[in-house]
């Protein structure tokens, strides 16, 4: 991708590289997205590194998750990628706290990302790729990829497998870690893995996506056929509007003569 900040809207309509850029910025979050999801768990594992205070530490990404909320509230933007942030530190922090191990303050996060690895192999091996269901509604193409447009399907099979096998790598480093290594040792490993390897995956997915077909707007095919319906059916009751008139008039000919 040659940029994570959001395209022109121009630089969308003249190339169609952009417009793929501009569905992956509004699916993934772009740079705000990656900064909201890097800052809790930054600021846990710098704190705990400091005092070894769980409840500080967890206090801290939880609170800072909630701000990040506030912020994307009071700017009246998107909170989808924030939500999802407090939500993981959430679980993170009663994870921690039901169990007194730090470092099971990463467990949850780490679960769901074998989770979405697996997912994203799997989905793909059914001939639904896991993208595809992702990234169709942002392009308004829906469903549309599966039966009418191999091309597109045949780059979110590649897209998908690209990121469940990134996210494998990624577990395949960390779950080792979890057992092995100390909770600071886990936290700066799991933060230095945070960004590169979605950027990777993004990165891949633009490659994908901008030399498959273009997407079938499913949405403007809907209004076409809405529109030419109505017009239809404008032009059916044009018709028999004539009919009627000459009707009226043979009828009002003979009421003439005889009120004559």
């Amino acid at each position: 991708m040659t940029s994570l900040d959001k395209p022109t809207e121009e630089a969308q309509q003249d190339d169609p590289r952009a417009v793929t850029e501009a569905a992956l910025f509004e699916a993934f979050g772009g740079v705000r997205g990656m900064v909201e999801t890097v800052v809790p768990g930054l600021l846990f594992v710098t704190i705990y590194t400091i005092n070894k205070d769980l409840h500080m530490s967890a206090i801290a990404a939880l609170a800072v998750s909630l701000v990040l909320v506030v912020v994307r509230l009071a700017m009246k933007d998107t909170v989808k990628h924030a939500f999802s942030g407090v939500f993981g530190v959430a679980f993170g922090v009663v994870f921690a706290m039901m169990t007194g191990n730090a470092k099971d303050f990463y467990l949850p996060g780490m679960l769901y990302t074998l989770g979405l690895s697996l997912a994203y192999i799997i989905t793909t091996l059914c001939g639904v790729p896991l993208l595809g269901l992702i990234l169709g509604p942002v392009f308004k193409e829906n469903l549309s990829w599966r039966t009418r447009n191999p091309g597109r399907k045949k780059a979110y099979a590649k897209a998908s497998y690209a990121w469940g096998l990134i996210l494998l790598a990624k577990c395949a480093i960390l779950f080792p870690l979890y057992w092995w290594a100390d909770t600071t040792q886990l936290g700066w490993v799991l933060i230095a893995l945070k960004i590169p390897p979605f950027l990777l995956a993004v990165w891949l997915t633009w490659v994908f996506l901008a030399k498959a077909p273009a997407p079938i707007d499913v949405f403007a095919e809907m209004e076409a056929e809405e529109k030419a319906a109505e017009l239809k059916a404008a032009e059916s009751k044009g018709a028999e509007s004539p009919g009627v008139a000459a009707t009226e008039s043979a009828d009002a000919g003979p009421r003439h003569r005889r009120d004559g």
